[in-house]
C-alpha cells in the first residue's frame, strides 16, 4: 500500500476479507488461492501489510475488518480529489463528466447530494 491507496491486487484481497469477515485466517488462504491464484506466503504478506496499515486486523489467525470498504474508499477519494483537482469536487466531477455521460440517475444522485449540502 503506497501512502493511503491499495494496489490492485491489494484492493482485491480487501474485498475478499470485507465481503467475508470475520473469518479464519487459513479460510482466507483457500479463499485468496481460489479467486486469486496467490500462494499462502502472498495471502500472508498482503494481510501483514494491511494489518499493519490498520485496515484489517489478524489476531489468534481471527481476521477483522478495522476500516470499511465504504470508509476506505471514502479516504481513497479524498486523497486523488486533493492531489490530482487541488480539493476541488467542483472539478473532479468536470473533469469525470467530460469523459463520461452521466445518465438521468446519476444527475439526479448528485443533485440529491447538492441539495443535502446546502442543508
Amino acid at each position: 500500500m503506497k501512502g493511503n491507496v491499495m494496489s490492485e491486487s491489494e484492493l482485491a484481497f480487501a474485498r475478499i476479507v470485507w465481503e467475508n469477515a470475520p473469518l479464519p485466517s487459513g479460510e482466507l488462504v483457500t479463499r485468496c488461492n481460489e479467486e486469486l491464484g496467490w500462494k499462502k506466503p502472498t495471502t500472508y504478506t498482503v494481510l501483514r501489510n494491511l494489518c499493519q496499515a490498520g485496515i484489517f486486523e489478524n489476531k489468534q489467525a481471527m481476521v477483522s475488518v478495522l476500516v470499511s470498504e465504504e470508509d476506505y474508499l471514502a479516504r481513497e477519494s479524498e486523497q486523488i480529489v486533493n492531489e490530482r483537482f487541488g480539493g476541488s469536487i467542483s472539478h473532479f466531477v468536470t473533469a469525470f463528466a467530460t469523459k463520461t455521460k452521466l445518465d438521468k440517475e446519476q444527475i439526479q444522485a448528485l443533485q440529491d447530494f447538492i441539495d443535502h449540502c446546502e442543508e
